[in-house]
Order: C-alpha cells, then structure tokens, then sequence
C-alpha cells in the first residue's frame, strides 16, 4: 500500500506559484491552519485561493500570497468581517469572485463531477451573478426555466485537517458538521491532510467510527501529523477556537496594520514555535468548545 505520510514542508513543495488552492473548514472553523502557516514560510506567491474564508484567508492576503480570491465569506464569527482580509480588498491588491453559500458549493461539486457548470437557482435575481460574469442556461425541457450556470470550481491542490487518519489517507472528522470537506477533496486534482493523530491502518484499530471517513482514500495525496493545527480556528471535538487569539489577530490589523511586524507573532519560524507562543499543544487541546 502507498505509503502518504509527508513533512508539512514537503506537502508545501507540492505546491507551485499561480495554483489554484483550496483551503477546507469553515471560517474559525478546523482550518488547516498549521499548512497555512507553513505556506506563509515559503516563497510561494500568485495563488488562486477558494475558501470559505477565515484567518487562512486573512494571513494569506496580509502576506501577499494571494492574487485571486473565490469565497463566500471571510469572517472570524464573533469579529463579523476578516480584518486582514478586509485591508487587502479595500485596498484593491486582489481579484476577487464573491459567491452565495450555495453557489459556492454547487461550484465544488460541478469541479468533483468533471462537469462545466452546474445549474442552479441561487444567485438569481442578485449582483453576484452579473458582477461574477456568471452565465445563465434554459432547461431544454418544458418548463423553459432559465438558470445560472455555476461553473466548476477546479482545484489544483486542497489543503483540509482532520481529527484522525493513517498514512494510507484514510480520515476520520469528527463533530457536528464536516461542512463541505469532502468536495474541498474531490475537486482538486490533489488533496492534502493535516491530522491531529496519525495512526496504523484504520479499519483494523477503528471500526466503529467508519463512518467519520468522509471521502475515499484515493483522493488524499499526501498526510501529516500536526496536533493543534487547526488553531487559532476550532477542531470540534478536540479542542475550541481561540478568541483571545483572534482579538490579538484583529487589533494588530488596526492602522498601521503593518503584516511584517506581526508576522512573527502569527506565523512563527517553525510549528514548534508558534505553538509555544500560545501555551504549546496542551494550552490549545484545553481550550472549551464554543456553545451557541
């Protein structure tokens, strides 16, 4: 069997100036923020980003890795709109592709299909469609109804963290809601995983919780064990997400709002390092759940 397992900075390597990369979780929501990190340690540059967006998006338009933004949204939650992000588009310093929720994912699942586009009513009747320069089609039926035409959101690369997998690529994701994970995976031509456990082969240790692998292991390209990963952002059930941390963030966006003097503090020169500014791995595997 392949063996996945890779360094953070070998998934990185993968990666190539002007790619289209997309970036799992869901706001402040189990990002796979350590990646993200590395990413900003890296020269890489020109990205195409798609998300829906938390500080991932933020770090990354601060640091001038973005050159094209698709999303839905870029919030914190509890800090409404992104303020790195929010600095970047004010600015003018990225192209962006703002979409619905819905049209978002319907963009995820034509790309998973190997289909164009894929019809749909969101997004009818609003801006987002004629400032997008989407198209509409006519159903070929009767019924004669005119729709938008989503076109696919193809990823070259998708980045994701997960609770568990083995150096097969087989994942487990826990909690609630996987939001959409799983087409994150199947429309990118390669995916890589970020885990807080890394483990020998699922199916022989962990039965029970077959139904936590969200998508196939063919579709996984490369895996690394990155416990608190996810941090500052949520990975239910393991750990909350860290507001104190996101406040910090935040302010340091107010003017001047200079990245490079705070890089270090939010980046960090190696995993290690960030970590231990914020507590290390036990801090952040202590942090309580949010309750809405």
């Amino acid at each position: 069997m392949l063996d996945k397992r890779m360094t953070p900075a070998e998934i990185v390597g993968q990666l190539q100036d002007g790619m289209t990369l997309g970036i799992g979780g869901w706001g402040p929501r189990r990002k796979p923020m350590a990646l993200v990190r590395e990413i900003l340690r890296s020269d890489l540059k020109d990205l195409t980003v798609v998300a829906y967006g938390g500080a991932d998006v933020g770090m990354l338009c601060a640091a001038g890795k973005v050159k094209k933004l698709v999303f839905a949204f870029v919030s914190l939650d509890a800090i409404p709109l992104e303020p790195w992000f929010r600095k970047a588009r004010e600015a003018g310093q990225i192209e962006v592709l703002e979409l619905d929720e819905g049209m978002f994912q319907w963009g995820l699942k034509a790309a998973a299909f190997g289909l164009p586009f894929l019809p749909t009513r969101v997004g009818l009747g609003t801006d987002l469609a004629e400032l997008g320069g989407l198209k509409t089609v006519q159903s070929p039926y009767p019924d004669g109804e005119v729709l938008i035409a989503m076109p696919a959101l193809k990823l070259d690369a998708a980045l994701l963290h997960v609770n568990r997998s083995d150096w097969r690529g087989n994942v487990h994701l826990f909690g609630p809601d996987v939001y959409y994970d799983e087409w994150f995976a199947r429309a990118a031509a390669k995916t890589y995983v970020s885990c807080e456990e890394l483990v020998d082969r699922m199916e022989d240790h962990y039965p029970q919780d077959a139904q936590a692998n969200i998508v196939e292991r063919a579709f996984i390209s490369g895996v690394t064990e990155l416990p608190g990963g996810a941090h500052p952002s949520s990975m239910p059930p393991a750990y909350g997400w860290d507001m104190k941390a996101f406040k910090a963030y935040a302010d340091a966006a107010k003017d001047p709002g200079d990245w490079a003097a705070v890089r270090d503090r939010f980046v960090g020169a190696s995993e290690a390092e960030y970590l231990a500014t914020f507590g290390g791995k036990e801090a952040v595997a202590a942090l309580p759940l949010p309750i809405f």
